[in-house]
């Protein structure tokens, strides 16, 4: 049996695909580990890789899914996201977006997409 809070978040992550999907991005895959960490989705919006975070949280939690990524976690994507694209050896361009995601009481989501949440500052 699966924890609450895990079956949430891969319920989230199915609805950020099927999101991206109906946006026109291409899911090229979902849950890639690399030795830095895990890559909830990762897709083509046009030419450009795109590394997708998903975060998701209840009605009546403390934090936002977009204030729980904070720059620990940009940190451990971004190195992710390097990994992924020199492993694959990508030339193109590609960036981090953030979905976040509520969830009420009646089942109801509430969904936001952030791009480019570094807004290219870890860029060299």
């Amino acid at each position: 049996m699966t924890a609450p809070h895990l079956e949430l978040g891969r319920r989230g992550e199915d609805e950020a695909a099927v999101l991206l999907s109906r946006q026109g991005f291409r899911v090229l895959g979902r849950n890639i580990r690399n030795r830095c960490g895990e890559i909830d989705i990762v897709a083509m919006d046009g030419d450009e890789l795109v590394v997708v975070e998903v975060r998701v949280r209840s009605i009546g939690e403390i934090m936002s899914p977009e204030d729980s990524v904070g720059p620990k976690k940009i940190r451990k994507l971004v190195r992710a996201g390097t990994l992924l694209v020199e492993s694959k050896n990508w030339q193109g361009p590609w960036r981090i977006d953030l979905i976040a995601m509520t969830v009420d009481r009646k089942g109801e989501w509430n969904v936001e997409h952030f791009r480019d949440i570094t807004d290219g500052a870890w860029r060299p």
